[in-house]
């Protein structure tokens, strides 16, 4: 497996940060996924901050959220595509058109994925795609139970992210939640992926994703079946595995 740990947070930022400038600067037109959350936020601004020092051509490139929060306005704050206007979108200068979001309301949300997951496809697929690992496993709105080979669809949203949502967006109880998202098998066909996971409240699942074995009880757990996922953890979230004996596998 391919794991790399950071020495701290900055590190582990800087690191994260450098993987999509890279691929900036090797492919301007790639196609690149975000995912939203506590851990990926510095990550998209430090974006900003390597670009306006180094000035590299954004105009080609397309990115794209992971996912989306169902049943609210985009321009709410809790909305994916809210959170990435904010911490890397504008700051690239990237416009509407290389900015692709699933939608936040929708009276057919199937069509609108087929639609979503045919212009990923159309720009030439998923070059590089960002993931956050949630507390229980998911990937996305992909929560436990999720089918392996599921594709983008709705999702019930875990009880658990739900409250810390509405806690962190101050959003009232009587405002319905969901969400949309990427299915693994979407996820499964990016061409490189880098999985991203601090702190010692992920060190369990972390445990879980990379060493028990690949099921839709942990759906993160798929990555370890990808050729080219890149594992980067801080140090608190890789305490309980052993790095080199998952780096020989």
């Amino acid at each position: 497996m391919n794991i790399t740990v950071a020495a701290d947070r900055r590190q582990f930022d800087i690191t994260a940060a450098r993987y999509i400038v890279d691929m900036i600067c090797a492919r301007p037109q790639a196609v690149i996924g975000l995912s939203t959350g506590r851990t990926t936020g510095n990550i998209h601004r430090l974006v900003c901050d390597i670009h306006n020092n180094l000035d590299f051509d954004t105009s080609r490139v397309t990115f794209f959220g992971l996912d989306e929060v169902t049943g609210v306005d985009r321009e709410y704050a809790g909305a994916c595509y809210t959170m990435l206007r904010t911490e890397i979108i504008d700051g690239l200068g990237i416009d509407e058109d290389h900015f692709l979001m699933l939608p936040t309301r929708s009276d057919d949300f199937s069509a609108e994925c087929r639609r979503f997951t045919g212009e990923i496809k159309r720009r030439g697929g998923i070059d590089l795609l960002i993931l956050g690992l949630g507390e229980n496993g998911h990937l996305g709105f992909n929560q436990p139970g999720s089918a392996l080979n599921c594709t983008a669809g709705t999702a019930s949203m875990d009880p658990v992210l739900e409250a810390r949502i509405r806690r962190e967006t101050a959003t009232p109880a009587g405002v319905p939640l969901g969400g949309v998202t990427l299915g693994l098998r979407e996820i499964m066909h990016a061409r490189r992926i880098v999985l991203v996971a601090n702190g010692g409240n992920k060190a369990a699942i972390v445990r879980e994703m990379l060493c028990g074995p690949v099921s839709s009880d942990v759906p993160a757990s798929i990555l370890q079946l990808h050729p080219a996922c890149q594992f980067l953890l801080d140090r608190d979230a890789a305490a309980l595995i052993d790095i080199e004996s998952l780096r020989n596998n």
